[in-house]
């Protein structure tokens, strides 16, 4: 069964410094012609997978709410019209700011009932080094609204590890977000991508970073933080309280299918992942021929199945469940999976408990490297 669907918005008013995501400036694209192309996608899916009901809608980008309040409610319209979808968890992402009362408004009465804010930094130096268009205050304000508004489920997401970012800096960063007392937050360390401004700073040395050892300092500053505010550590990046963990993003890490709508989206359907062409043209062209508008499908092989169900499974804070690994693949995670298990145990990075395999507090530091280790083990 399918019972997700990502929907990706790819303007922005702003290009963020690190961002390596499909996403265009907002002015001068032909934003009514991308949310039509968009509801005929959705409805060439839905043609073509009757039977299945979502649980989960997320919105993101670029930036979903960079749209005026008519595009809005286009997509939203869209949405319902289209996918099978009753209730469930039903997410937007947001910049701070960029949330009139308006669109909080409309939100609200197609349903959307979680928000996720990329906050990233307290500091309106660091914000804009960085190159977002919002400060501060504008997080204050924006939270503010949303929660008049009538919005209870909430996320603020922050990165950490930037451009001559110390921890004094995330700490008090940290600090001010869990004043919100909000029932969700992810933090991400930076990673430098290519086809950036970051990038090409680096390229050139004019990128000043945090050292490891101080990032390393950074996420466990991170964990020690949300632990004592009660909040939950149930992936490696994402912390909740009880009830509220991102029932969309377990389905990733579930190693489950999804759909994936938009330009540049992924898609994970009847055992093949597929992505859609990034440019907007190309990703439109296809979409008038009534034709989805794969730009690659790659069909998932047991052993890439097994691979994913680890490297995905893993980042959970649970790990993944022995029994239930054999349940899908008729398999032994201990038999096939031997040789990582255990050299990453004997270096104390995973362990066995209750029935799951989980990363170590400190596996949790070197998760990257544990990942790697589960890949190319399986000989076809």
């Amino acid at each position: 069964m399918i019972e997700s669907a990502y929907i990706h918005i790819p303007f922005c008013h702003h290009i963020c410094h690190y961002c390596d995501f499909n996403k265009f400036f907002f002015e001068g694209q032909p934003v009514d012609e991308y949310l039509a192309s968009l509801k005929k996608e959705m409805t060439l899916a839905m043609d073509k997978y009757p039977a299945e009901r979502l649980k989960t809608i997320f919105v993101g980008g670029g930036t979903p709410t960079a749209l005026n309040e008519k595009q809005l409610e286009t997509l939203c319209r869209n949405i319902r019209e289209v996918l099978p979808f009753d209730q469930g968890e039903f997410t937007f992402e947001a910049n701070p700011g960029d949330l009139s009362i308006e669109k909080l408004k409309i939100l609200k009465e197609y349903g959307v009932n979680r928000l996720s804010y990329g906050v990233q930094s307290f500091n309106d130096e660091l914000l804009k080094r960085i190159g977002r268009s919002h400060k501060a205050e504008d997080v204050y304000a924006s939270i503010a609204n949303a929660e008049k508004a009538g919005f209870d489920n909430i996320s603020i997401d922050l990165i950490y590890s930037l451009p001559g970012q110390t921890l004094a800096d995330f700490k008090e960063t940290v600090e001010e977000a869990l004043r919100f007392g909000l029932p969700h937050y992810s933090g991400y360390s930076l990673i430098v991508e290519p086809k950036t401004v970051f990038y090409n700073l680096m390229r050139k040395g004019k990128l000043l970073l945090p050292t490891e050892e101080t990032e390393a300092e950074m996420y466990g500053l991170l964990m020690e933080k949300m632990e004592v505010s009660g909040l939950k550590q149930y992936e490696i990046s994402n912390f909740a309280k009880p009830g509220f963990e991102s029932r969309h993003n377990l389905v990733y890490w579930n190693n489950e299918q999804y759909f994936g709508f938009g330009a540049g989206a992924h898609s994970y359907t009847k055992d093949s992942r597929n992505s859609n062409y990034g440019p907007l043209k190309k990703y439109m062209l296809p979409l008038e021929e009534d034709q989805l508008p794969f730009m690659e499908q790659h069909k998932v092989t047991i052993a890439e199945k097994m691979e994913e169900e680890m490297f995905l499974g893993l980042r959970k804070t649970e790990g993944v469940s022995i029994e239930l690994f054999e349940q899908k693949f008729g398999e032994s995670m201990m038999d096939i999976f031997n040789a990582p298990i255990i050299e990453m145990s004997e270096r104390q990075l995973v362990e066995i408990d209750n029935g799951h395999l989980k990363l170590t507090r400190e596996g949790k530091f070197l998760g990257n490297e544990v990942f790697q280790s589960f890949l190319g083990v399986i000989q076809s």
